[in-house]
């Protein structure tokens, strides 16, 4: 990619090379939250307009010179409710900072959290990332009503009233790098911030940005303006183009956009809503007055934004105007319409204005009209215009080749272009053109009959969790039935990197929906295991088999179902081919008995432990260390790095070879008895020899058939539990002592390498070290004792794994380890756990290790065609806090409230906690003072940055707070604080130890 510096300027790039895609969005409206409300809102022409909530002021708070009609006009609006609540735990905000931000600021968090995911990205995905942000923000009423009494400024209010803050609020708790700003230009702000946005990705400073506005009313002042200006509608709504139309109704209203440079969403296989073919922003200069608007202007946007697209007039098919429903206002647009697309054409241009719905949101009015565009796009329909059933007849619409949408337009095949407008009262103008989404986006997903998929869920706390399962459980369910897969992989990229996690296996919509619905519900009953947070990464031990665990048609399930296992299986088939006399894959995959053979055993058994390896290593599942039995060592020995994997499928088959040609006569006999209590009985038999000492009282048995009978009856005879193997020699015993010196004048041509990861040395039973496993090596493990139980004791006291994951066609190692007593909260994991195993178990194993804090390579668990990105339900915030401070209003008392921090503090300090440590109480008291919380999250092992969500200025807040009440400590320097910040506790260590340095 190139450097920005060596990117073109927009103006430079060829047309095609100009368009934005806009991959995600989220809003709330009033009587619409979610974009999913507010496309039901607009094509059901619904409106949002009521009455205003006393939390925000009430009659009493308008002056006297009101007039009656003016004064009902101002006690109207579109309203968002629990506008107070806010999730500032999921964003590490201390209540106290909570309190002071201007609920606008809060607004936008949730937003952009909830847009990013409707990209089809995790916000966590791009920390780090210089994803920009650009929101249009009208005003600053939080500031003034917060500010004007200095008895309540404090650092957090400054913050948290200033407009400025509001792109950057989200660029911090995000930790998104690049352009980050605020933009006023009044009504036009959010449109502008498009425009901005767009512009800075196609001059490179940044590849992913969020654009937007918001805005809330939170007192009548700008009403009042609008009445003194004769604006304000004296039913509080807006009658766009319409013969009632009468003034300006305000709204609340919050929508964000993702864009990405189009050729950049395409190869990133993302949803396209719709592309934004260019953009126009321009000034009124001096006109007949700073807040009237100027029909030129507006013409002029309009031009420049179709020139600068490469479109003419004629083909835009709508245009979303600003549309106010004043008088003025109204004709003056009209009229820059019509002479800008009253140009020969087939049909009209249609228009609208969403404000018939809302209201006009003011700073946030250019993303509401915008994503009412970007739906009508997506859904190839444009919503009629509420009020237009009264059309304006003196705006001569129709002379002017405009059509008022009375019903809605179903738009035709094929490519479509349509304009938003959005005008601000100092006269700065935004027009932008888009065009539906090309038709190579967001295609459906290939159909996946029966594959099986992960479906994962994290969030910031188990409740959240639980919450969310549920969530997502819902809006699965109300799917049609259908593949899963899409879903799963969707939920990889989105639903990913929050502390607790959760994942499921699922085939289709059905049982997916059943098993997380399941999953809520024992997080509603308390039950444990359903959240998990690892706080770190699984470590994994790979088990790979030896013979005797082979079948007729092993892993043929899974080979269905997984490509990279069929890759991997055709790729070492490939490296065994020259050394076998062919292909091994109709051995391994069908129901062929010879696979019960030494000679073809072998290889078989290889090739399927060292495709199983290579398939979870592609997955993201890299082994801590290996073990491996018998002729499992060689695939083990692939995997780390010792052979390479041609030298390795030549040894293999040699090996197997040789001792295939061995006479016959030989067995195997499993017996339950601890290797001492064999003493006597290897004593009286000594052609019997010890092959393998698997576990405590898991040993085998190798020599003459004829012995083992003997030995079986003697066992049996003292009620010891036996078991013959279905072997075609005596392997690990003095027979094999003819093929031990043809083996190694064979390895001697092969040269080891060292190891990349930690070898449990079954031959040893012992960890390999720097022991080489050279011709040596490999000729004396054919003919000697298998000492598995030993080697795994080794591997599990020096790696300490969490998970042993066995790699072979079906659990042999597994059930031995869980019999050693050593394995105490070890997870035993299998990806091919025998004749019925398929794809799934392979996803289970990749869905446990993600729940112990794994992160998988999720594309190797699903078809390379499946790339379109399937829709989620967004995060769901919890609302149990609320914080308001404009008015004071009544509050359901299961809800905990939070009161304006400065004010709080001289009125209501926290009260002093009880403990024995005088330093800790004082550090907990000034804790509860500057952050605000509940008492019971102030522990001494609470961490400030990460629990609490203390930030700099908080510390050195906490810091006074601590000195003022522990004079005796004296001043503690910051180069003496930093360490001490992991948590209270250990602050309060640093404060206790120097009150007592200082009284000795």
């Amino acid at each position: 990619m190139a450097q920005p510096s060596q990117l073109p300027q927009p103006s430079q790039l060829p047309e095609h090379d100009r368009d934005i895609a806009v991959v995600g969005l989220d809003c709330a409206f009033p009587s619409a939250v979610g974009p999913e409300a507010y496309w039901e809102l607009l094509m059901r022409g619904g409106e949002a307009v009521g009455e205003v909530p006393q939390a925000r002021w009430t009659a009493d708070d308008l002056p006297g010179a009101v007039r009656d009609a003016h004064r009902t006009a101002l006690m109207r609006g579109g309203f968002l409710a629990d506008v107070d609540c806010f999730d500032n735990d999921f964003f590490a905000l201390a209540p106290r900072e909570a309190a002071a931000m201007d609920p606008q600021q809060r607004l936008l968090l949730q937003c952009a959290w909830r847009a990013l995911e409707d990209s089809g990205r995790s916000p966590v995905d791009l920390a780090g990332t210089d994803t920009g942000v650009f929101v249009g923000v009208m005003g600053g009423e939080w500031g003034r009503l917060r500010m004007a009494d200095p008895e309540q400024v404090s650092p957090q209010l400054g913050a948290g009233s200033s407009a400025g803050m509001a792109a950057n609020r989200i660029s911090y708790h995000l930790n998104l790098t690049g352009p980050s700003m605020a933009v006023d230009t009044a009504c036009s702000s959010s449109l502008v911030a498009v425009h901005l946005a767009g512009n800075a990705l196609l001059s490179g400073e940044c590849d992913t940005a969020l654009a937007g506005g918001v805005n809330l009313l939170l007192s009548p002042a700008l009403g009042l303006v609008y009445s003194q200006l004769g604006l304000v509608s004296p039913d509080g709504r807006c009658k766009p183009f319409s013969a009632d139309a009468d003034g300006i109704g305000r709204s609340d209203g919050v929508g964000l956009v993702v864009l990405r440079r189009l050729a950049d969403a395409v190869a990133d296989g993302q949803r396209i809503y719709a592309v934004i073919k260019g953009t126009a922003v321009n000034q009124d200069g001096r006109s007949n007055g700073v807040t009237a608007p100027s029909r030129w202007s507006q013409q002029k946007v309009l031009q420049a934004a179709y020139r600068r697209s490469g479109v003419t007039p004629e083909q835009i098919s709508f245009v979303e105007a600003h549309g106010t429903g004043t008088a003025l206002g109204d004709a003056i647009e009209c009229a820059a319409l019509g002479a800008v697309h009253g140009v020969e054409r087939e049909r009209p241009c249609a228009i609208g204005s969403v404000k018939g719905n809302l209201g006009h949101t003011e700073g946030a009015a250019g993303i509401a009209g915008l994503i009412k565009t970007v739906l009508a796009l997506h859904h190839r329909i444009v919503p009629a215009s509420r009020f237009a059933d009264r059309e304006n007849p003196q705006l001569r619409l129709s002379e002017r080749g405009l059509r008022l949408l009375k019903s809605p337009l179903r738009l035709p095949p094929g490519p479509v272009l349509a304009g938003v407008s959005s005008f601000g009262m100092g006269g700065t103008n935004a027009h932008v053109v888009l065009a539906g989404a090309p038709r190579t986006a967001g295609r459906a997903a290939p159909r996946q009959s029966g594959a099986v998929g992960v479906f994962t869920v994290t969030a910031d706390s188990p409740e959240a969790l639980g919450r969310n399962l549920a969530a997502q459980a819902e809006a699965i369910a109300r799917r049609p039935r259908g593949s899963a897969t899409a879903l799963c992989r969707s939920s990889n990229r989105v639903k990913t990197g929050l502390p607790y996690r959760y994942a499921v296996t699922a085939r289709d919509t059905e049982e997916l929906a059943d098993r997380l619905r399941r999953a809520a519900a024992d997080s509603a009953d308390g039950a444990g295991g359903y959240a998990q947070r690892p706080w770190t990464k699984p470590v994994v031990a790979f088990l790979f088999t030896g013979q005797g665990s082979q079948f007729p048609a092993m892993t043929a399930g899974l080979h269905r179902e997984s490509a990279v296992y069929r890759r991997h299986l055709a790729e070492v088939d490939a490296a065994l081919a020259p050394h076998v006399g062919g292909s091994i894959l109709d051995l391994v995959l069908r129901g062929d008995e010879a696979v019960r053979e030494t000679g073809p055993a072998q290889p078989a058994l290889f090739a399927v432990g060292y495709a199983l390896a290579a398939t979870l290593g592609e997955l993201g599942v890299q082994p801590a260390a290996v073990i491996g039995h018998s002729v499992g060592e060689f695939a083990a020995a692939v995997v780390a790095g010792v052979l390479d994997l041609g030298p390795a499928a030549e040894l293999v088959a040699t090996r197997a070879s040789l001792m295939q040609q061995l006479p016959a006569g030989g067995g195997m006999l499993t017996v339950h008895v601890a290797p001492a209590d064999l003493a006597e009985l290897l004593a009286a038999q000594p052609e019997l020899t010890v092959a393998a000492v698997n576990g405590p009282a898991d040993v085998v048995l190798s020599g003459p058939i004829a012995e083992l009978d003997r030995a079986e009856r003697v066992l049996a005879g003292r009620g010891g539990r036996t078991a013959r193997m279905k072997v075609s020699h005596a392997f690990h015993s003095p027979l094999m002592a003819p093929a031990v010196e043809a083996f190694r004048a064979a390895a001697a041509t092969v040269r080891p390498g060292v190891p990349r990861l930690p070898i449990a040395s079954t031959r040893y039973g012992a960890m390999l070290g720097d022991r080489p496993m050279d011709a040596d090596y490999w000729a004396r493990q054919l003919a000697e004792p298998v000492l598995f139980a030993d080697a795994l004791d080794a591997l599990l006291d020096e790696v300490a794994p969490t998970h042993l994951v066995e790699i072979g066609p079906r659990p042999q190692l597994l059930p031995l380890a869980g019999r050693s007593g050593r394995s105490a909260g070890v997870e035993f994991l299998h990806p091919s756990p025998g004749p019925e195993a398929t794809g799934r178990d392979l996803a289970e194993v990749v869905a446990a290790l993600y729940r112990a804090g794994l992160d998988p390579e999720w594309s190797a668990l699903y078809p390379s065609d499946l790339r379109a990105s399937e829709r989620l339900r967004p995060y769901v915030f919890a609302t149990g806090n609320r914080y308001w401070g404009c008015a004071p209003a009544p509050r359901p008392a299961p809800v905990r409230t939070v009161p304006e921090p400065a004010r709080a503090a001289r009125t209501a300090p926290a009260p002093a906690p009880r403990t024995a440590d005088p330093a800790l109480a004082v550090v907990i008291e000034a804790v509860l003072q500057v952050g605000g919380h509940p008492p019971e999250l102030v522990v001494p092992e609470a961490r400030f940055y990460e629990d609490l969500g203390f930030d700099s200025v908080m510390i050195m807040q906490l810091k006074d707070g601590v000195e003022a009440r522990l004079p005796q400590a004296g001043e503690v320097s910051i180069h003496q604080l930093l360490p001490a910040l992991r948590t209270i506790g250990s602050l309060a260590e640093l404060y206790g130890e120097l009150v007592t340095a200082k009284a000795a």
